[in-house]
């Protein structure tokens, strides 16, 4: 076929012929204006939908980072004031040790509104005691030693250090010794 031949098949046919990247020629059938704008309008309606999706998607995930992040935001401040609640901690039990009951009073009183106050920024305490079968993933074997009894077989023996959490994260894993 000619170019000249193509020309006039394309005047007289109300089909189009048109090549595609391959080369291979595709019959294309001509629209009316009416039916071309429906089409631009269905393909234009197409985008407005997906770009519409597109952007909820992105701000439920930004909004779910934010609230993330706000429930983390106060972990170093947490982070660094966990030992300091750990020699208070010591300290309390020393204290308990003197005869003293208006000292006692004072610290215990003072040491439950740093643990409240920790408590309202979002700090819990991660609950393991002796007794318990030991999982790696909430608590942290520093020493096996041999079981006491033949009950504490793989289980926690002693807790040496408390562990905290920040909401459903462990900041600090609780340290433990486990029977063999």
């Amino acid at each position: 076929m000619t170019t000249e031949n193509t020309e006039n098949e394309k005047e007289l046919d109300p089909n189009i012929i048109e090549e595609n990247a391959n080369g291979e020629q595709l019959i294309v059938e001509e629209l009316s204006p009416e039916e071309q704008l429906q089409q631009d309008l269905d393909k234009e309606k197409d985008k407005h939908i997906r770009l519409f999706a597109e952007f909820e998607n992105y701000k439920k995930r930004t909004a779910k980072e934010r609230i993330d992040l706000f429930k983390t935001a106060n972990q170093e401040v947490l982070q660094s004031l966990i030992p300091v609640l750990d020699d208070f901690d010591r300290a309390l039990a020393e204290i308990k040790k003197s005869e003293d009951e208006a000292l006692i009073k004072g610290v215990e009183l003072i040491h439950e509104k740093l643990k409240s106050t920790l408590v309202s920024k979002g700090l819990e305490e991660v609950e393991v005691r002796a007794g318990d079968a030991f999982n790696a993933d909430y608590a942290e074997a520093i020493t096996q030693i041999p079981a006491p009894s033949d009950k504490l077989k793989g289980k926690i023996v002693d807790v040496i250090e408390k562990g905290y959490k920040l909401g459903d994260k462990i900041i600090r894993f609780p340290k433990v010794v486990i029977g063999q």
